[in-house]
């Protein structure tokens, strides 16, 4: 036998205990970044989905659509703006938000898991009321703070063998529209209302890194008890802070282990959750 073959049945027998400890159990990935924009990567996201669902683990992604909604807003002569890493969401704003993430983005998410050997169903945050939410501060518009999650349209899914696929807009309970929310937010607080196992949001690097020039120093493993020290430290700056904020508000309410992943790695989902050596950061 070739040490090709033997290497690939090592890789199928690490594997084996991770399937059976994850099988039936819950895995909310948030699907965005390059990893979304690169034919490449996307496929290679979704054949770990697809896998992950046929060896029997439940798997909710939720989606966001940020390079999507630029090209559209792009495409009608309108400007993006962003205040403090948010983007300014005024009403012909949140029209486009919708159309884009609940439309077009969603709809071809669907129809490439379904290609590629999965089954999945699109969903809307306000579908079943799943997503509620009040306005986050005026100075963002029309985007949203999640006040209440009703995850049965996501399990009804699940239990009849489908992969949702949930795209982040809310129903507004304080008033008559919609919101656009951010999608790390929404993922981390419908992990915790499906009661998952895991939580994966997938970046545009490495993990936590002590150096950020020097990708050797990644952080493997942080307790939440680390993390204050890691902000205060600036190990932990800038737009990952709120990443990791979600990580530690989706273990603290019950998820097992929160996971930030390099999307820009192909099959980096499978190499952190089907492997003996993790390749991103593990929050527990």
């Amino acid at each position: 036998m070739s040490s090709s073959h033997v290497e690939r049945a090592g890789v199928l027998a690490e594997a084996l205990p991770y399937i059976q400890k994850f099988n039936g159990k819950t895995v909310v990935i948030k699907y965005g970044g390059n990893a979304m924009v690169s034919n490449e990567l996307r496929h290679a996201v979704i054949s770990d989905i697809v896998l992950l669902n046929l060896v029997g683990i439940r798997v909710v992604v939720v989606h966001g659509g940020g390079p999507e909604i630029t090209a559209m807003l792009k495409k009608i002569g309108k400007e993006s703006r962003f205040v403090n890493g948010l983007r300014y969401t005024d009403k012909e704003t949140m029209d486009i938000v919708q159309q884009v993430l609940c439309g077009k983005v969603n709809k071809d998410l669907v129809a490439t898991i379904n290609r590629m050997g999965g089954r999945a169903i699109g969903l809307c945050g306000m579908d079943g009321g799943m997503l509620k939410a009040v306005q986050l501060e005026e100075q963002y518009g029309l985007v949203g703070r999640i006040t209440q999650v009703e995850p049965a349209p996501a399990t009804d899914v699940l239990e009849k063998g489908y992969i949702p696929v949930i795209s982040t807009v809310a129903q507004g309970e304080d008033a008559e529209c919609a919101y656009n929310i951010n999608a790390d937010t929404a993922a981390a607080k419908l992990a915790v209302a499906l009661g998952a196992e895991k939580l994966i949001l997938l970046t545009d690097v490495r993990g936590l890194l002590q150096d950020p020039h020097d990708e050797s120093t990644l952080l493997h493993v942080v307790e939440l008890s680390q993390v204050p020290g890691l902000i205060k430290d600036g190990i932990i700056q800038g737009g990952m802070i709120p990443k990791v904020d979600c990580c530690v508000e989706a273990v603290r309410s019950g998820v097992e282990r929160a996971h930030i992943l390099d999307g820009r790695i192909p099959h980096s989902i499978l190499n952190e959750l089907l492997s003996d050596a993790g390749i991103g950061t593990m929050i527990l």
